[in-house]
């Protein structure tokens, strides 16, 4: 059987001429609608893409991040003292919307902010998680044994809404930092405690069946109001 190839020719025009004074002109600009190919004897432009609808299209994520998780004490939502939360919780937070979505549940629980956190993985809350051999992995696995997997056929919204233990360990960070004498953003550990106040929950049964226990709470409670340090190791 013949074998057939498939080439293509890129021509650029040249636009090199002497001038009058015995020098070389440097070459027109390429136009990118002077590029073809040849494919199965058909002439293809090459059109120059709208860029500046791209440039529109895809914004950076820093544009449209929020600095405030969903409340359920909106009174509270609107206080020009309340503490807003860091960018590493912000993003375990879409993170745990992630992950709730991946599993196809329609809610957004404690076992998926605890996945959240994870998955983000620069926090001071993840590196000592990690440090415990508390892994997304194990999380998950921990999750579908528990909660069970949901119908193949079933889609999660875009923004599975928040489980009431999860709205509670939210608002419970909030309060904890608003208690705090320390100024600065609510944390991921805040978050992470916020999960294990919730002693019915998923995220915190999740937890303590992997070796989170009190006095991992409390030491990890130490370092609170930071959401990461510096290493030059």
């Amino acid at each position: 059987m013949a074998s057939h190839t498939l080439s293509a020719i890129v021509v650029v025009p040249s636009s090199t001429s002497q001038s009058s004074h015995g020098s070389y002109s440097l070459p027109r600009r390429l136009n990118p609608c002077d590029l073809s190919t040849s494919f199965a004897g058909r002439q293809l432009s090459i059109r120059p893409s709208n860029l500046r609808h791209l440039a529109t299209k895809h914004r950076p994520a820093i544009a449209t991040v929020l600095f405030s998780l969903p409340t359920a004490k909106p009174e509270r939502a609107s206080q020009e003292k309340t503490p807003k939360w860091s960018a590493r919780a912000i993003r375990s937070f879409a993170m745990a919307e992630l992950e709730a979505r991946k599993l196809k549940y329609p809610n957004t629980g404690t076992e998926a902010l605890l996945m959240g956190i994870l998955v983000e993985g620069t926090s001071i809350a993840a590196k000592f998680l990690r440090a415990n051999g508390i892994t997304l992995f194990k999380v998950r696995e921990e999750t579908v044994n528990l909660l069970g997997k949901s119908d193949m056929y079933f889609f999660s919204p875009e923004h599975p809404p928040l489980t009431e233990p999860a709205q509670r360990a939210l608002d419970w960070a909030v309060d904890q930092k608003l208690k705090s004498v320390e100024s600065g953003e609510i944390t991921t550990t805040h978050l992470l405690l916020g999960i294990w106040s919730e002693k019915e929950s998923a995220g915190h049964k999740i937890l303590a069946s992997l070796g989170f226990d009190d006095e991992k709470a409390k030491e990890l409670a130490k370092s609170m109001d930071k959401d990461y340090v510096m290493s030059f190791k």
